[in-house]
């Protein structure tokens, strides 16, 4: 593990500080309303339940799209098993995004940096088969993490081995210095995933692009699904969600492109749940340079400068 460590670099630059993705008040009411939280109020643990409800049944099925043997210690014991033919939508994105992971990171040389913005309870540090010198980060809610982590360790999950596993609250007030401070290097290749996290408003994943556009290298990919409401809060019509994605994404640096459900279920064999399903897949490029890349740039090219004004002084 100290070698897989000695990887990683502090960030060349200083991030700038911005407000958390998930603010938590810190009003004494608030902290009373959250105190008083627990598995019946919880909508954060309730989703997070019910996306791993809907693992450990897909596990269940006679020829599964994937086996997440540590989705059952994060449902209740008296989980109510639906194995109906048709597919549920979370499970083609869950098999589509793990697919996704591996076929990429298994072609990164060196340090291999996995972004994962999660609901808490996201598995796939220690259900996938990850490549030596793989650092993965989990981006989610301290609360819904903390329990789903004790749990997990009670049953001995642990994640591959000469790999790393760090968690990076969800309600930090600045999410990029948390990476960095983490160990996150933008000089190194990474990939961002996002299902499952609460993202409660269009600000909030415009922050998250931000983020992401800030630290990843040209050439990276981003990918996972948000909630399709976002893109009706600035223009209502669904027709126009193609447009709005690029635009989006184009903004922060992305090249983006939509992938439909029904693709996905046909790829892989299967037929998908009939009812609509309110979010939006996407696979995203990064086009531009990380801000660790273009201060190495900065820093090369006032090398040169240097240099090149030290061989004119000796002419003279």
């Amino acid at each position: 593990m100290e070698g897989l460590m000695g990887f990683v670099r502090s960030p060349a630059t200083t991030p700038i500080v911005r407000r958390s993705l998930f603010y938590a008040s810190k009003s004494k009411k608030n902290s009373w309303l959250r105190a008083k939280l627990n598995a019946e109020n919880d909508p954060l643990l309730q989703a997070a339940t019910s996306a791993a409800s809907l693992r450990f049944q897909e596990m269940h099925r006679p020829e599964p799209l994937f086996v997440d043997p540590y989705a059952g210690c994060l449902v209740h014991p008296d989980v109510q098993m639906d194995l109906k033919e048709c597919t549920h939508q979370y499970c083609l994105v869950t098999k589509f995004i793990d697919d996704k992971l591996l076929s990429t990171v298994n072609h990164i040389d060196g340090l291999k940096q996995i972004v994962l913005l999660t609901d808490g309870m996201d598995t796939r540090p220690y259900r996938l088969n990850w490549p030596t010198s793989t650092v993965i980060f989990d981006i989610s809610s301290e609360r819904i993490f903390k329990k789903s982590a004790e749990k997990l360790q009670g049953v001995g999950a642990k994640v591959p081995r000469n790999c790393l596993f760090l968690h990076v609250p969800l309600e930090s007030s600045d999410i990029q210095h948390s990476l960095y401070a983490k160990g996150f290097n933008g000089n190194q290749p990474s990939i961002w995933a996002i299902q499952g996290l609460p993202v409660m408003t269009l600000a909030n994943f415009k922050e998250i692009l931000l983020v992401a556009s800030s630290l990843a290298m040209s050439g990276c990919l981003f990918l996972g699904e948000l909630p399709a409401w976002l893109a009706e809060t600035e223009i209502g019509t669904k027709p126009s969600t193609e447009k709005w994605t690029n635009k989006l994404f184009m903004s922060n640096g992305f090249r983006v492109d939509l992938v439909g459900y029904d693709e996905v279920a046909k790829s892989l064999g299967k037929e998908e749940s009939p009812g609509e399903y309110k979010n939006i897949l996407f696979v995203a490029e990064q086009l531009q340079f990380s801000d660790d890349q273009m201060e190495t740039w900065r820093r090369e090219l006032q090398r040169v400068e240097e240099e090149g004004d030290e061989e004119g002084f000796e002419e003279l």
